[in-house]
């Protein structure tokens, strides 16, 4: 008796084993949906200098005859045909030209298995060099978008006109960020767990994700991470392509969000809250834009950050909250805000709220 449960307990360890291991490893191909069902290239795209191809989208008004220059960087799971609200009339006014792109391994780009901050803000240089935009752009980043632009404040701030970053997530790793700010938010486990998940147990990753997490949760009724508002767009938007259970099957497109989701939320080469301001005498701004009742990102990690950046401009909308890109009325906030320098005193926190 005891040898046949010692036989059955050795059996049971190495399907245990067997188990770990295999989550372990990256998803295999099998079981994917057929070739037939990726999308074709249909975008323009460029031929970087590695070699790989990115995909993008113009909009607003003829590239030559506009006055201003954005690029607008996407966030995790979105692509270039992500929703910026900005109202036709105001494009038209101020002579807009929009430049979208699908970041690497998203849409119609390649991916790239050497992606790391420093190189999203290369490919964006790369694309405006070879659409010959000019020597300055402005730059919009949308949540998982902002560490891009952080990346561009960084390492190209010499190309920036100005730049705006939309409900950016926050690092849990920056050294700045001080403990007892962290230690109570809810959020910070979880992205923790993810991350050690993504990387050291990606099997495990995509069973979740695409067993348990999509498509119910992410787009539905999840109230812990989404407000009212930001359930209302889930449900009614288009912008977020990548986020559905037959997407995430794909290895390709599973392993370039893994790949953005370890890189923004990993060790960076630098800390943000040790930039200069890259507009010293005032010839241009930088902004933040977060919603009060973001669940995705808390306020109060938003205002320490420009707290600690005095050289930024903090904007928080009152009932936003983090699906604030997908509104026109604070799109056109954003762009005047940005572009022409006005402010509009609803969006302005006091300095009494600003102290943690």
């Amino acid at each position: 008796m005891s040898g046949m449960l010692s036989r059955v307990a050795v059996v049971l360890l190495m399907g245990i084993v067997g188990l770990a291991y295999q989550a372990t490893q990256p998803p295999s191909s099998k079981g994917s949906a057929s070739p037939d069902d990726m999308p074709t290239v249909s975008s323009p795209r460029i031929r970087l200098s590695d070699g790989r191809y990115l995909a993008y989208r113009e909009r607003g008004v003829a590239k030559n005859e506009s006055n201003y220059k954005i690029i607008i960087v996407h966030g995790f799971g979105s692509t270039k045909e992500m929703n910026f609200l900005a109202p036709q009339e105001l494009i038209d006014e101020l002579g807009i030209y929009f430049l979208l792109f699908d970041r690497a391994g998203y849409g119609e780009s390649d991916s790239n298995p050497k992606r790391s901050v420093k190189t999203e803000a290369f490919d964006i240089q790369e694309l405006a060099d070879q659409l010959q935009i000019g020597s300055k752009f402005y730059v919009i980043g949308v949540s998982m978008g902002s560490y891009p632009t952080w990346s561009c404040l960084k390492y190209i701030p010499h190309r920036l006109a100005g730049a705006a970053l939309v409900a950016p997530v926050v690092n849990y790793q920056w050294p700045s960020l001080p403990e007892y700010l962290t230690r109570a938010d809810f959020r910070k486990k979880p992205v923790k767990w993810a991350f050690w998940v993504a990387r050291y147990a990606p099997g495990l990753l995509y069973w979740w994700l695409t067993e348990i997490w999509f498509p119910s949760s992410v787009t539905g009724s999840n109230s812990k991470f989404f407000c009212n508002r930001d359930l209302h767009v889930l449900k009614t938007s288009s912008g977020f392509p990548m986020l559905n259970q037959n997407k995430i099957r794909h290895r390709g497109l599973f392993e370039s969000l893994r790949g953005d989701f370890l890189v923004g939320f990993g060790n960076w080469e630098f800390d943000p809250m040790n930039l200069s301001n890259p507009f010293p005498l005032n010839e241009s701004s930088v902004h933040i834009w977060q919603g009060y009742e973001d669940k995705v990102v808390p306020f109060q990690l938003q205002r320490y950050v420009s707290g600690k950046l005095p050289w930024i401009r903090y904007h928080e909308v009152p009932d936003g909250g983090h699906l604030i890109a997908h509104d026109s009325v604070l799109c056109e906030a954003i762009l005047r805000a940005l572009l022409l320098g006005e402010e509009q005193l609803t969006y302005r926190p006091s300095s009494a709220m600003l102290v943690l």
